[in-house]
């Protein structure tokens, strides 16, 4: 029987104002208590993550110990531990989202022993708060009354171990009901998990951390900043309009002097964002936010207002310089409030003994430089400065008075020693969020089996309920030499009514993966399979994305397909049929095979396996068939191709490779190449199922479809692009998607191929990101995918690696049941929670390409590192400049992939001077900027000038730094294009050393681990961790687009 009460919330919202709320509360004799001891399990309904049987106590943490130590309540040592719905709301209300998703996360994890318990639906554990009581004496004197309930329920079998940071309550508490016990944070460690040595070094750097504070706000310092302003003060003043609400972005390249505010809810490129971009000049203005915070900015006098810099920086690197013009006065501002702290786990350096020793008299006091430029140093305590001053390290940011210069922080762990390969991409792991901890027991228990002894096999079941196609329909795969995770399959037939049938199979992952199992929450937290420059960590365990789910060839596998019904000879569309499955793959073709037989090159077939054991006259005929196949695709996907590209569809640049991989599987070569007519073909293929599949399922679900959009960018983004375009005599028409294709593809220089390669990076350059969404949350005419040239778009056809396609499968399965007006039987998301879930995985594709292009630069730095610049001829290589800034050139070296800065004038002033063989030498002088060239003028009257797409030659070499990442130097050596003997064959490979670059430093480093004897099988740590080295090009292809000319792109990755 279910209690009714009142509760009365007050609540603060988004933009800071307090609401009180007057909600129903009702109260069940019974919640789930998720203890193995429980009584009654039925009764309680404990059918989710339960506790563990062998722990010697439970602990039950106050509401003040969740918020301060959660961390601590991370490690996986730590048992046993039942969270309180009242200390869980305390920190969701008090500590913000961030870290309540945190601790959510935490309680979802199979890997960790903890539950909640919701004692305030509970009716015999929920206590009204008292008149005149403190929220913070009521929550405590809540998750006792709760402890002491839970010990009965377990009919006293389980001490309980209470810890709070509250001494009243361990005085009152402490004795009050015999096998409950009250203990503050630091007793519980030190009785319970004495050996727990990261434990109490984490712990003594919070409880440090917090005395600092202590001090701090005791001490009568000098305001060092404004305070801020009070929170209904803020609101007040952004309703009326006097302040702006927005995110801090701070600039990299200037990141003491120079970040930007763009207004709330505005797109990183939307039509708003040059008038709604705010300067925020100076750490004062920045007035103790920090980069990624949600902050309130009062505008300054016009006459205060600043100009962007348009000088290259210390660190410039191949950033978006877009829309950078001449410095004039922008809108600038100061901040008076943050609404949002989205501070995350900071990598940082210690400082150098001597540094430590001139940072003064308290030399427990540490002033350490985060990885990220961005980031402010913090200031931390501990007595480790001198051990830790050679790793990498993992700090948190505790709080920022108005009285420190500095905020405060404490130290997490140590990642790994500076310039150490596996500590800089742990590094680089942790800047980008990235958790790649190895499945768990609970989570590879859900998987299915296949193995020699036990081999999967379909099931009658699924043999009764699936469509087979594995006597009716050839289906075979194109993919890269070595790709083991086969997503998507293809087919083409004839029918009977001489029409044709086009089907396009995907992986049924969703029959693997039960919604809200734990590898459901897995993948759902990784959204997506990270690639690096020299691995790769997947989204689901490799018995799935390597095995049971991949279509491999002659092997049954269960498939979502959809399958066309086309014209015979005009190819369009009749009807579609979607639904599950059952397929046998009878060739596994890679792109060059597939190219071949295209082409009629038959010889390729002693190469494909399947041919091998067949007589002459089987071998013929199943050949004919296969080409015929291959043929017809590729006629179809021609046509497909030609109605998109009259639409506007694009092609933006990327360089094409084929990856090699040796038989570890480890990345052997890449070597450039023209785009093969069959890569366009499986693409086609692809976009169209998306594109029908998307169709589908917002017809079903017009509020809660999971969509792809790719907003128009806006036109002023295009204006380099223009004038770089103009400097080489073309015409760039931007007016519409179809406008601007056209005027790329004539934007060809016969004698100078990289030009157009440029002109279409900068395209992709000034793109908006393609974005998942909820159809709910957009009016339709914003579904469109300007990219693409499609009114609805979405992800489909690779559920192995990204988690948008599980959804989709999802709901392409309720769509069907829908249709046959049977129960759905797929849990869906409502708009609200698909459209949190859509920002989620967004978040994580940032993240999957920014950590992406930091470890190939990574890789690029420490192949060059060790190089000698001045002797090594691969040093040396031919640049194009892309970009003309104040003081030097923004430079593409196609040989490399790689774009940088070079300065035209260096730190003393001096200017480049180049004699009449083209050599360069420093001399005083000055530089003149033009819209499209620059020119350096010496004090003596000879003059250089450096125009648009002029090849240059170029010195390569690394600038170390201890603190950040490494960065390539480039220097103009000559104005001359650099020749080689083999120039032309450069210009076919120009990123052939990428791999080289990747073997290269891999051995390096595995010969230094060889000489310090330290024994790493690099093996084993991948199967430990369930991933895999390597990958294939089509998930490159729709992966990394937006990295542009660094890395691989086609059409069909927007």
């Amino acid at each position: 029987m279910l209690q009714k009460r009142e509760k009365v919330l007050l609540l603060r919202t988004f933009h800071g104002r307090t609401l009180r709320i007057v909600r129903e509360h009702y109260l069940r004799p019974s919640v789930p208590c998720n203890s193995p001891l429980c009584p009654q399990p039925a009764t309680c309904h404990n059918d989710g993550k339960l506790l563990s049987s062998d722990v010697t106590h439970y602990m039950v943490p106050d509401w003040k110990v969740v918020q301060d130590y959660l961390e601590i309540l991370e490690f996986p040592e730590l048992k046993g531990i039942v969270f309180m719905q009242t200390a869980c709301q305390a920190v969701q209300h008090q500590r913000g989202r961030r870290q309540y998703n945190k601790l959510r996360n935490l309680l979802k994890d199979a890997r960790h022993d903890c539950v909640l318990f919701a004692n305030e639906f509970q009716q015999s554990c929920y206590l009204p708060r008292e008149r005149g009581e403190s929220m913070e004496k009521w929550q405590s004197r809540s998750i006792y009354n709760a402890a002491a309930w839970y010990y009965h329920h377990c009919q006293d079998r389980m001490p309980i171990v209470m810890v709070t940071e509250d001494e009243e309550a361990i005085q009152q508490y402490g004795s009050e009901t015999g096998g409950v016990f009250v203990i503050s944070f630091k007793n519980y460690l030190d009785n319970f998990w004495p050996d727990l040595k990261a434990a109490h070094e984490l712990c003594e750097s919070i409880l440090q951390s917090r005395r600092e504070r202590e001090n701090e706000s005791q001490e009568s310092h000098g305001k060092e900043y404004p305070e801020h302003v009070p929170l209904e003060v803020l609101e007040a003043g952004i309703k009326s309009g006097r302040y702006i609400q927005g995110t801090l972005n701070v600039n990299k390249h200037r990141a003491q002097i120079e970040a930007f505010v763009r207004l709330q809810g505005a797109s990183s490129k939307d039509s708003a964002d040059l008038v709604s971009d705010v300067l925020i000049h100076g750490m004062k203005a920045r007035n103790r936010s920090i980069h990624g915070d949600v902050v309130v900015v009062e505008l300054l006098p016009k006459s205060e207002w600043k100009g962007r810099t348009t000088a290259l920086g210390e660190n410039d690197g191949d950033d978006k310089a877009l829309g950078e013009s001449p410095s004039e006065p922008m809108p600038t501002g100061r901040v008076v409030g943050i609404l949002q702290k989205n501070w995350r786990d900071y990598v940082v350096t210690f400082p150098s003994i001597e540094e430590v020793q001139s940072q003064g008299k308290n030399a427990q006091k540490i002033l350490v430089t985060p990885w990220d430029y961005r980031i402010p140093k913090i200031r931390i305590s501990t007595q480790q400065a001198e051990a830790l001053q050679d790793f990498r390290v993992v700090v948190r940011i505790d709080s920022w008075e108005s009285t420190s210069m500095y905020p405060n922080g404490h130290f997490v762990r140590v990642l790994g020693r500076i310039g150490d390969l596996e500590g800089e991409i742990a590094t680089i792991l942790v800047e980008n969020s990235i958790s790649v901890v190895p499945f768990s027991e609970a989570q590879m228990c859900e998987m299915p089996v296949n193995t020699p002894e036990n081999p999967w096999k379909v099931s009658s079941q699924e043999e009764r309920e699936r469509e087979d196609l594995r006597k009716t329909h050839l289906v075979f795969s194109i993919d890269p030499s070595g790709c083991e995770d086969v997503d998507d399959t293809l087919s083409v037939r004839a029918l009977d009514n001489g029409n044709l049938e086009l089907g396009v199979h995907i992986a049924d992952v969703t029959h693997f993966v039960a919604p809200h199992s734990y590898i459901d929450i897995e993948a759902r937290t990784r959204a997506t399979t990270y690639y690096l420059a020299d691995r790769r960590y997947d989204m689901l365990p490799a018995i799935l994305s390597a095995d049971v789910c991949s279509l491999l060839g002659g092997v049954d596998r269960y498939a979502v397909s959809v399958m066309w019904e086309l014209d015979k000879t005009s190819y369009e569309i009749k009807k579609v049929w979607y639904g599950r499955t059952i397929i046998r793959s009878a060739y596994k073709l890679f792109y060059e095979a597939a190219q071949d037989l295209l082409d009629g090159n038959f010889s390729v077939v002693k190469d494909i396996p399947e041919f091998k054991d067949l007589d002459e006259k089987s071998r013929q005929a199943k050949l004919e068939e296969l080409v015929w196949a291959i043929r017809k695709l590729t006629d179809i996907a021609r046509h497909i191709r030609a109605k998109r590209d009259s639409c506007g569809a694009l092609e933006l640049e990327g360089v094409e490779v084929r990856i090699q991989l040796d038989e570890k599987k480890n990345i052997h070569d890449l070597i450039p190449k023209q785009p093969l007519e069959v890569h366009e073909t499986v693409a086609e293929c692809m976009i169209l199922a998306n594109h029908w599949v998307a169709k589908k399922i917002w017809e079903s679900f017009p509020h809660q479809a999971l969509l792809r959009r790719h907003p128009p960018p806006h036109q002023e983004f295009f204006s380099e692009l223009r004038e770089c375009a103009k400097a080489k005599g073309f015409f760039i028409d931007t007016r519409s998607n179809k406008a601007l294709a056209d005027s790329l593809d004539n934007a060809n220089d016969p004698n100078d191929p990289i030009v157009n390669k440029l002109l279409r990076s900068m395209a992709t350059q000034a793109m908006s990101n393609a974005l998942y969404f909820s159809t709910g949350s957009c009016a339709e005419e914003e579904f469109h995918h300007y990219g693409l040239a499609l009114d609805k778009y979405t992800h489909f056809t690779s559920p192995i690696r990204r988690y948008s396609d599980i959804i989709v499968h999802r709901l392409l399965m309720a769509a069907i049941s829908k249709d046959k007006k049977m129960e759905i039987q797929e849990n869906l998301f409502s708009n609200k929670d698909l459209e949190e879930l859509c920002r989620h995985i967004n978040n994580r594709n940032r993240a999957a390409q920014h950590s992406q292009k930091q470890s190939t630069e990574l890789f690029q730095c420490m192949y060059f590192k060790d190089k000698d610049p001045e002797t090594e001829e691969r040093c040396i290589s031919d640049g194009v400049i892309y970009s003309i800034r104040t003081n030097g050139v923004l430079v593409f070296i196609p040989r490399f992939g790689i774009k940088g800065a070079a300065y035209l004038r260096n730190k003393d002033g001096l200017v480049v001077s180049c004699g009449p063989d083209g050599h360069s030498e420093w001399k005083p002088g000055s530089l003149q900027r033009f819209q499209n060239k620059i020119t350096s003028t010496t004090t003596g009257g000879e003059s250089v000038t450096f125009h648009l797409f002029d090849h240059v030659t170029v010195r390569i070499s690394v600038q170390t730094s201890r603190c950040h990442s490494d960065t390539i130097r480039l220097e103009i050596i000559s104005n001359k294009p650099h020749m080689t003997p083999d120039t032309e064959l450069l210009q076919q490979c120009s990123l052939l050393l990428k791999s080289d670059l990747v073997k290269e430093v891999t051995r390096s480093v595995e010969e230094a681990q060889l000489a310090q004897e330290v024994a790493v099988n690099i093996t084993e740590d991948y199967q430990k961790y369930c991933q895999t080295k390597g990958r294939s090009l089509y998930t490159l292809l729709e992966e990394i687009r937006d990295l542009a000319l660094l890395d691989v792109s086609n059409s069909y990755g927007i």
